[in-house]
């Protein structure tokens, strides 16, 4: 969005903007997280705080937040902010881990020689902690 769009956007120029659904931020408002105003004739207008709010939505969803994790977020009275949000960044860490170590396998696959990836011990190393849960 352009700083110098300076009129409230229409819930459809702002789904467009976004690449977003209509019915998704109608889905948001609807549990909260989203409070447009609305214009003398009942239809929703959106400001810069509106926008912005929506970027953080799609940054805290591409994330792996919930929605119900992005209300805390973006709830400034929330007593439970700081453990919802040490609890994502926890879980940011695990999933980041689990990230390297699978391209670390994949890695060694693309120049694995093993007919059978599966056979090669280095490979299998690399799912050893997967196997030792058996």
């Amino acid at each position: 969005m352009k700083s110098s769009d300076s009129h409230p956007w229409s819930v459809g120029e702002v789904a467009a903007r976004f690449d977003l659904p209509t019915h998704v931020l109608r889905h948001w408002e609807s549990v909260g997280l989203l409070r447009p105003p609305r214009d003398a004739a009942g239809r929703r207008r959106y400001g810069e705080d509106e926008v912005v709010r929506i970027a953080v939505i799609q940054r805290s969803k591409a994330a792996g937040m919930s929605l119900e994790q992005i209300a805390v977020l973006l709830d400034d009275g929330s007593a439970g902010r700081h453990q919802v949000l040490q609890q994502h960044l926890d879980d940011l860490d695990r999933r980041m881990e689990e990230m390297r170590r699978s391209r670390e396998m994949t890695e060694h696959a693309m120049g694995c020689r093993a007919h059978d990836i599966a056979t090669c011990p280095r490979f299998r190393a690399s799912v050893a902690d997967v196997l030792a849960r058996l």
